[in-house]
């Protein structure tokens, strides 16, 4: 069993340097609605049965550069983790503070955030053990801070993994078989 992991396409979104914490949030909520620009892939194609995406409309996009009209399969367990404020500040901060905070309330399980790491790995586990139920080849197109996760998930269930990297480029692509 193959799975190809592919982060999505560049998203067309200009971030805002510094913010406060509502303006941090506007600007989560406007890089999810954001088009993506168009890329190029290296994806073997040739096993691939299914093609997963998440529900956010930047991976259907990618995956519909990749496949063209190809059928895809929209889940949720795949969506990137959602990220917001980590406090409520009237003043403004650099982007890597709230990246930086963000991220760390997520690995502390924290209520400030609208997820947290475990239920992050439930997500995945559920997902893998969906794939693994199939056992398809498939391409699963999904988001950066997520596949960290998924990949995790996969390997705890006996994947080898190709290549894996601290930051996922736009349109990289992993390979995970069994």
């Amino acid at each position: 069993m193959k799975i190809v992991l592919i982060r999505h396409a560049k998203v067309d979104y200009d971030w805002r340097k510094w913010s406060s914490a509502r303006q941090f949030d506007a600007d989560c909520e406007g890089y999810d609605r954001a088009p993506v620009l168009s890329g190029s892939y290296d994806v073997p194609e040739d096993d691939i049965s299914r093609i997963y995406i998440s529900s956010l409309q930047r991976t259907r996009d990618t995956a519909r550069q990749i496949f063209g009209d190809k059928e895809c399969i929209s889940s949720e367990l795949i969506d990137e983790v959602p990220l917001s404020s980590s406090i409520g500040l009237r003043n403004k901060m650099p982007l890597s503070f709230w990246n930086v905070t963000g991220r760390l309330q997520w690995w502390l399980n924290c209520r400030k955030q609208k997820e947290g790491r475990k239920q992050t790995f439930l997500r995945a586990a559920l997902f893998v053990d969906m794939l693994v139920a199939k056992n398809e080849d498939c391409a699963v197109v999904t988001h950066g801070f997520f596949m960290h996760t998924l990949i995790s998930v996969l390997k705890k269930q006996g994947f080898h993994i190709g290549e894996t990297s601290l930051h996922y480029g736009n349109g990289q692509c992993i390979v995970a078989e069994i």
